[in-house]
């Protein structure tokens, strides 16, 4: 038989093909569907829902833990200094939260994240404790604007508090894999409660003695509460250096007013949003029966949870939308920067007012759609 004689497959021919073999498919593993199969042998394949397999957990300190994680074929991969989302089953609920990415790009696709067990965290708590090889999470893609410019700096200054490490352990452990190194002049400062809290201590330290950056170690037990007015001491030429930050609240608002003064640029990461002198309060009502009193200074989200309310949430800094409901009347907070947001039956819409509960604090009475 010639070329010209061959028989040929039109596009919508296999398309009829493909869809004829997925339906006996389906047949064949009715009452599941062939999805539920592929999740269970094949869970990480692509056109699927964004998960990752656990392949080892790694302590750090009695309190924390890197996961490496291998994620689906799906992951479009990330920059050091970005974060993901993460969503654990803990006791049959999925909850997400946010957490640093702590390796830049690996040879073997894993990403990793570092988690400090905080006091009362469902999920932080699971993910250092109870968290095994093996077990599924789900994914977000990489989201994140603290990433280091190109081309780099010729000084850089990198001042991190506890789990504030996280993403600059990132970009270190990414700039210092290349087979040359950086030229850029690195120094970090470094805060923690104490040396034994500190995450990545040993690997800092090598660092350090190999020259491949100047570091500062500040511990609170040892040498107080650091002073920002202090860094020149550290840090003499620090004029010459431009700033990346990321660490508490309080810490970033000192550097953030320091540098202003001194007019130098700074860039930070902050790990919940930044508070504003606190409103009224009152109280919240649900639309499922449940009343609470919120203070003004709370975040609703949290006020919920610490009252046994199950609530949607996310990233928990007002970046995922992932805990916004319906505002049916009242007014909250914003609490980043004080803006008021109000629902007024019969004027606002039926839908009511979308809000983020986990930056929104209640100003007087609200009723909220959940």
């Amino acid at each position: 038989m010639t070329a010209a004689a061959m028989p040929r497959t039109t596009p919508g021919a296999t398309r009829s093909l493909k869809g004829m073999l997925r339906r006996v498919a389906d047949a064949a593993v009715t009452p599941l569907e062939l999805d539920d199969v592929l999740d269970h042998f094949h869970p990480l394949r692509r056109g699927t829902e964004l998960r990752g397999r656990i392949v080892q957990v790694v302590p750090e300190t009695a309190q924390s833990a890197t996961l490496v994680i291998k994620p689906g074929r799906d992951w479009d991969g990330h920059v050091p200094g970005q974060y993901v989302r993460v969503g654990v089953d803990v006791d049959g609920v999925r909850l997400w939260r946010t957490y640093s990415l702590t390796h830049g790009p690996r040879q073997d696709r894993c990403i990793s994240i570092t988690v400090k067990a905080i006091p009362d965290g469902v999920v932080s708590g699971y993910l250092v404790h109870r968290a095994k090889v093996g077990e599924m999470i789900q994914l977000a893609q990489p989201e994140g604007e603290f990433v280091l410019p190109q081309p780099l700096p010729r000084k850089l200054l990198l001042v991190t508090a506890g789990s504030g490490i996280t993403p600059v352990i990132g970009m270190l452990r990414n700039l210092f894999s290349k087979a040359t190194a950086p030229a850029t002049d690195i120094t970090l400062v470094h805060v923690n409660p104490s040396e034994s809290a500190s995450i990545f201590r040993d690997e800092l330290r090598a660092h350090g003695a190999a020259g491949r950056i100047t570091l500062v170690e500040r511990y609170d037990d040892q040498h107080g509460l650091l002073d920002v007015s202090d860094l020149t001491t550290f840090v003499p030429d620090l004029d010459e250096r431009l700033t990346y930050a990321c660490g508490p609240a309080g810490l970033l608002d000192a550097l953030e007013a320091h540098h202003a003064e001194r007019g130098l640029d700074l860039t930070t990461e902050r790990f919940r949003p930044m508070l504003v002198e606190p409103g009224d309060g009152g109280t919240v009502t649900f639309t499922n029966g449940i009343t609470l009193d919120a203070d003004g200074a709370t975040p609703i989200l949290d006020a919920a949870e610490d009252a046994g309310v199950l609530m949607p949430s996310g990233c928990r800094m007002g970046i995922c939308m992932g805990c916004v409901l319906p505002m049916r009347s009242g007014a909250v907070r914003d609490l980043r920067n004080g803006a008021i947001t109000t629902a007024v039956p019969g004027e606002t819409g039926p839908q009511g007012v979308p809000i983020q509960t986990c930056i929104s604090a209640a100003a007087g009475a609200c009723t909220i759609d959940h």
